[in-house]
């Protein structure tokens, strides 16, 4: 039978069918999936095919998994050579920031978008807490949404905890696959609460549930939305695995910089020092933000690293 992903406890999955009704679901033997190279072979978000174990209990195995439209990847904790796949067959993303406060830097976001990009994820970008804005914090919200918005991404501002904005997100949301995240203090686990008041406990002993051993941050949780739509819930996302792409192809992840690629005068410039860059063209007469370019710089720095934080 066919059953969908809704979380992982490494070697145990909680599986649903399409009548709602779930399964403790695990793997027998070795599951290959081909091309990948995963720290875990299953991921919330992927289509699978189970047998039931037991007529008179909810468990079941896992005996296939469907091909997957995309899936979002972080560096492996346990290993920088290989990928843990944090969720799969979403239809956007949504990244939660603040300018205050915590502050989210634009490098973080940058980095974020690029992930996107290259995992072929739309990107939403969501700035919270505008009840603490002041002169200066809303000024670098319109030019942020000026930057983001000019290059193709939705940019909203809310306050979460004033419910300002909230019924923008959720329309956005609204029968979608979507996979949240942001740093700690954000607001994403108060907008989840908003959203679904008796998971609170839940959201707060998560990473007790993922289970000794595991690490915190590889969990994700899927949850059906009462408007229609899913939400998966990502905690520690920022590790986002970049070390598939070499530095020729970075700018490729830059939409502002995709479209100039080939205008440069060499067909492998990176657009750091190279004559005839259309890139640092643009970026001198301003179509490119240099905030964008410092960004797109300091991830080619750090590339070498394989991951980013």
């Amino acid at each position: 039978m066919k059953a969908l992903i809704y979380k992982s406890t490494g070697s145990w999955y909680v599986a649903k069918t399409n009548d709602g009704k779930a399964f403790n679901a695990r793997i027998k033997g070795v599951l290959k999936i081909d091309g990948i190279t995963s720290t875990n072979p299953i991921a919330v978000g992927d289509v699978v095919e189970m047998e039931l174990e037991n007529e008179t209990e909810n468990t079941a195995t896992i005996t296939s998994i469907a091909e997957r439209k995309n899936y979002v990847a972080r560096v492996s904790p346990h290993n920088k050579h290989q990928h843990h796949i944090v969720a799969s067959n979403l239809d956007q993303s949504i990244l939660f920031a603040t300018l205050k406060d915590p502050k989210t830097s634009q490098g973080f976001i940058d980095r974020f978008l690029v992930a996107c990009e290259m995992y072929h994820v739309p990107a939403i970008i969501v700035f919270n807490k505008a009840d603490i804005y002041k002169k200066k914090e809303l000024e670098k919200f319109e030019l942020l949404k000026s930057i983001y918005e000019s290059i193709g991404y939705k940019v909203v501002l809310t306050s979460i905890i004033e419910n300002k904005g909230v019924d923008e997100i959720k329309t956005l949301l609204k029968n979608k696959t979507t996979l949240l995240s942001g740093h700690s203090g954000v607001g994403k686990s108060t907008f989840i609460n908003i959203i679904f008041p008796e998971l609170d406990l839940k959201i707060l002993e998560v990473s007790e549930w993922s289970g000794k051993g595991m690490h915190s941050t590889t969990f994700a949780e899927m949850f059906d939305l009462p408007f229609g739509g899913k939400i998966i819930d990502t905690p520690g996302i920022r590790e986002l695995g970049l070390d598939d792409i070499t530095k020729q192809e970075l700018s490729g992840y830059f939409p502002e910089m995709k479209k100039l690629v080939n205008d440069c005068q060499f067909n492998n410039c990176v657009h750091f020092n190279e004559p005839g860059c259309a890139v640092k063209a643009a970026v001198n007469k301003g179509s490119i933000s240099e905030e964008r370019y410092i960004s797109y710089l300091t991830i080619m720095e750090t590339m070498k690293e394989n991951h980013w934080s």
